[in-house]
């Protein structure tokens, strides 16, 4: 399995919730709705879920191996901090632009 794109869809600073992400793996299927959490340790990767009849949460999509879970966690926070890191260097240029 190789994961070929990562398309970080949006990115929020307020709450737990930083971004919300889609991956496609193989170039053949897409996951949608991968959400990047701050937890209270460090920033994790939680699958799209979806609350069942009783009220639980439950994934709708992932991983079986924990490498796998690895590989998807380490690929979609290294998109989400080089997108973080692109963000801020339009910041500081948009702001000596205006200077």
């Amino acid at each position: 399995m190789e994961i070929t794109d990562v398309k970080i869809r949006k990115i929020m600073s307020d709450g737990r919730l930083r971004a919300v992400v889609s991956v496609t793996i193989d170039d053949m299927l897409a996951v949608h709705d991968i959400k990047v959490v701050q937890g209270d340790e460090r920033l994790f990767v939680a699958m799209p879920s979806r609350k069942d009849e009783n009220g639980v949460f439950r994934d709708i999509v992932h991983p079986i191996a924990a490498s796998s879970r690895k590989l998807f966690e380490e690929t979609i926070l290294e998109a989400y901090e080089k997108q973080l890191l692109i963000l801020e260097a339009e910041e500081k240029e948009n702001s000596e632009e205006a200077e």
